[in-house]
């Protein structure tokens, strides 16, 4: 019986093509099958540096569907690749569902590291960079948006968002009513591209600069918005820290972080990067 094959997790350019590692490349190469999120995206790819590949579709409305049979080729000793549009698998892109039953299968997963716009985009920005979350896209939809940054209100971590050219002015305008005006950001699109354009600054003035220039609204966005390191924000946190020391006197743990949540609006991972969620009991 044949080894099992491996799943390669492969990165590859946000936008300038020569951003690919000659890692990437080879294994590209002799993989049998490369899975693409866009198979003509890929092609593109391929067709700059001359390589010919099996390619196979694979994106958020077929990968479900895909799983069996593409574990069931790796258990039979074939070496698959994966690729999205543009970076790094998985990071706001498919890929988690079959990298998961991979891993529960005992299957070899291996990372092809190279390009990330998360990782880009925030070693310009001129935002600390000791401490960050990734947020992906916000919600579409104005409620369920509001809602989201009104929980990151008082996230001390630098934030990242990705955000589409229809609705950046929407999402600068919302982080300005979750975070205020002078809070500083900065907006990034089109990274590595010809077109590349940085704006930075306090909140307001992104959104003032968006509205001057709505010609130049277009490619996608990266926007890296400063965390809150105000006193309110670190009594607000303490606060959140006692009251679950206290509710931990009295019940367990878990039910102490539900109540914790309920009432503070913090999220469960903030909880967890400030230490509460592993606050022992008293």
């Amino acid at each position: 019986m044949s080894d099992p094959g491996i799943l390669y997790v492969i990165a590859t350019p946000i936008g300038n093509l020569a951003d690919i590692t000659l890692r990437a490349l080879d294994t590209i190469k002799n993989v049998k099958v490369l899975l693409a999120e866009d198979t003509r995206v890929t092609k593109r790819l391929l067709s700059h540096y001359g390589i010919q590949a099996h390619l196979e579709s694979l994106h958020d409305f077929n990968e479900s569907k895909k799983i069996s049979a593409l574990i069931g080729q790796l258990h039979s000793g074939i070496d698959i690749g994966l690729v999205s549009d543009a970076g790094t698998p998985l990071i706001s892109d498919p890929g988690y569902k079959l990298v998961s039953a991979a891993q529960n299968e005992h299957i070899q997963v291996r990372s092809i590291p190279g390009a990330s716009a998360v990782v880009a985009a925030l070693s310009v920005a001129g935002i600390p960079t000791d401490r960050f979350i990734f947020e992906g896209f916000l919600p579409k939809k104005t409620t369920e948006r509001q809602m989201r940054l009104q929980a990151l209100q008082y996230e001390a971590r630098s934030m990242i968002f990705y955000e589409a050219p229809q609705r950046v002015e929407l999402t600068i305008h919302a982080c300005i009513e979750a975070f205020g005006e002078t809070r500083n950001a900065a907006l990034l699109r089109e990274l590595t591209k010809q077109y590349e354009q940085h704006l930075s600054g306090e909140l307001r003035q992104i959104k003032q600069s968006l509205h001057d220039h709505p010609e130049k609204i277009r490619g996608e966005y990266v926007l890296v918005v400063d965390g809150d390191d105000s006193p309110e924000s670190t009594e607000f946190l303490e606060s959140a820290r006692l009251l679950l020391i206290d509710l931990q006197k009295h019940m367990s743990h878990k039910d102490a972080v539900e109540i914790v949540v309920k009432h503070t609006g913090l999220r469960r991972n903030q909880l967890y990067s400030l230490g509460l969620e592993n606050t022992p009991n008293k």
